[in-house]
């Protein structure tokens, strides 16, 4: 099988970004930034990637999109959005953090993420850091914001994780990140970023 249909092959059957299936219509504007922002927070805990992403639907589909939004609602009315969710062992926890998320955002960076999009080679890493320290996000957290936002931020890709690599390895694709981004069809390097995530998962 060539390079090109092994790409086809997995994104037909794993090509759906986690912002995607969150209900989340990416794009370099405050409000799906902040989604994807509050998506990676909900990830970052020891729970499943799917049940994040249906917690995350459950707070959007309140009007939640924005930190000044989900700050109007009350610590009672998260806890129980994500309880609706499954994201139950968390949930009173992740409802203060929510807010103390939503604290730093507006205090730091005026509410908009836009205000920390990187430049220069080590965007990525620049990125990383800067996401690390919202409230429990960390590392791991960092690495699926920048997995998911580089299609829309083009200069902290291509971004794919270690694991992600080993995945393409297995299906015979080239490990090196500018080679394996090459393969993505119509530049969605964060879906096949995904795909990688997914199949590994699924494994």
């Amino acid at each position: 099988m060539s390079q090109k249909s092994a790409v086809e092959d997995l994104l037909e059957e794993h090509g759906t970004t986690y912002a995607s299936a969150a209900g989340i219509t990416l794009a370099d504007k405050p409000s799906p930034l902040f989604e994807l922002l509050v998506l990676t927070m909900l990830s970052s805990t020891r729970i499943s990637a799917d049940i994040a992403v249906r917690a995350a639907r459950e707070l959007f589909k309140n009007g939640w999109r924005t930190p000044q939004k989900m700050r109007e609602s009350t610590w009672q009315q998260r806890v129980d959005a994500l309880g609706r969710g499954g994201y139950r062992r968390y949930d009173e926890s992740t409802a203060t953090k929510l807010d103390e998320l939503c604290a730093v955002l507006l205090d730091e960076h005026g509410g908009d993420l836009r205000r920390i999009r990187p430049s220069g080679p080590d965007a990525a890493d620049d990125l990383a850091k800067t996401i690390a320290s919202f409230p429990r996000i960390g590392p791991t957290g960092a690495r699926i914001f920048c997995r998911e936002v580089q299609d829309v931020w083009p200069e902290v890709g291509p971004y794919f994780d270690e694991r992600s690599l080993q995945a393409a390895e297995r299906r015979g694709l080239p490990t090196d990140p500018e080679k394996l981004a090459r393969l993505a069809p119509n530049g969605e390097v964060a879906r096949l970023a995904a795909a990688l995530t997914r199949a590994r998962l699924a494994k």
